[in-house]
């Protein structure tokens, strides 16, 4: 809002001035400058520069040992085939294939959102082939997948999750998706106004949303038990698709501690649109306002990495099967609005809600009009 808010201003202040030298296009006399907006405008301007530059001169003097090494996996799945039992060896292939890419030198390794075309919880069969996996490189994996759950009445419903398996397969946690895609994931009103609609996508079921943002943790190996920092463990958060273009969801993580974020997506449903760009640029953002690095996996791209400053570090081309990774930092003091949230945007409702009120009693008062003698 911050942005938005500056956006509008800088703009507003244009058209004023536009409007002030219009008269002297026609011949007449223009009214009074607007001064009070015009420096207004001017000074959000300059500090907004001043703090910008001061923020980067910083990029370049953080500490190296506070950095980890993160390998994030696109398998470009096709999505007519995702879901396809008759396909599901040949994509666990492709993630083997990708993941042994990366060998051993990464502290962590992303797949995309539901990863698995299967219930992991359900196929113990693909379960032992995932711990040999993390044991063979040497790094936890985080993957997605979904998790099936039941209702007291034993309905079943899902769960869109991750999943962090440690470097010897065990479960070092899991994070349910909190904000769910309505008519993607569920039919908001489905079971009273809305019981004749169907998903628009293709998928395996109903989803229900989670409990809310949780981080995750693991220790990086890099860091090493000699290190600087010991044998400590590394929190992080993890924004399951659209998740990561709600701010104030994004910045809870960082609120709760998580050092870094890492964003996992199925963007395929998009084709070859503008759409994945744009879903991958807001990635920028919400690093900016957490002062958080990012890590992205997607299945068809765009996958990448972005440092706490919005700088991308490196992206992958649409719909090829990659295999990258990169060092990125941690940091562990969240910014004001990790904390505080949009405590602005509400000040401006606020201010502008007063100000109606204020408008509309003071249009209530009486006009005194000057009576003349007879």
């Amino acid at each position: 809002y911050g942005i938005s808010f500056l956006i509008v201003l800088v703009n507003l202040a244009l058209a004023e001035l536009i409007l002030w030298i219009m008269p002297f296009f026609r011949g007449f006399h223009p009214v009074k400058l607007p001064w009070e907006l015009l420096t207004t405008a001017a000074a959000c301007m300059v500090l907004s520069w001043v703090y910008s530059s001061a923020v980067l001169s910083d990029r370049h003097t953080r500490d190296p040992s506070t950095s980890i090494t993160v390998g994030v996996v696109q398998p470009n799945i096709d999505q007519a085939v995702k879901w396809d039992k008759a396909f599901r060896d040949e994509t666990m292939q492709r993630f083997d294939r990708l993941t042994a890419e990366l060998g051993t030198a990464t502290d962590l390794v992303v797949w995309p959102e539901a990863a698995t075309p299967f219930i992991l919880e359900r196929e113990k069969e693909y379960q032992v082939q995932l711990i040999a996996w993390a044991e063979r490189a040497q790094s936890p994996i985080l993957l997605g997948s979904p998790a099936l759950r039941f209702y007291p009445d034993r309905r079943p419903y899902l769960l869109n999750s991750a999943y962090l398996l440690g470097r010897d397969g065990t479960l070092l946690g899991r994070y349910d998706k909190h904000h769910l895609v309505p008519f993607g994931e569920y039919i908001p009103l489905k079971s009273s106004l809305l019981f004749f609609l169907d998903k628009l996508v293709e998928g395996i079921g109903d989803f229900e949303a989670g409990p809310g943002p949780t981080t995750l943790s693991f220790t990086p190996k890099s860091w090493g038990a000699e290190g600087s920092h010991g044998s400590r463990p590394v929190k992080f958060g993890v924004a399951i698709c659209y998740e990561v273009i709600f701010p104030d969801l994004v910045r809870q993580f960082a609120a709760n501690g998580a050092e870094f974020l890492v964003t996992i997506t199925n963007d395929g449903w998009f084709g070859p649109s503008s759409a994945p760009a744009q879903h991958f640029a807001m990635v920028v953002f919400r690093s900016v306002e957490n002062h958080v690095a990012f890590a992205r996996a997607a299945n068809t791209g765009i996958s990448g990495f972005i440092d706490p400053f919005g700088q991308i570090i490196h992206e992958t081309p649409l719909f090829t099967e990659q295999a990258s990774h990169a060092v990125i930092p941690t940091r562990q003091i969240p910014t004001f609005y990790s904390y505080y949230g949009d405590v602005f945007a509400y000040a401006c409702v606020i201010l502008c809600a007063f100000l109606c009120l204020f408008g509309y009693f003071r249009s209530k008062e009486p006009v005194m009009t000057a009576i003349t003698p007879a």
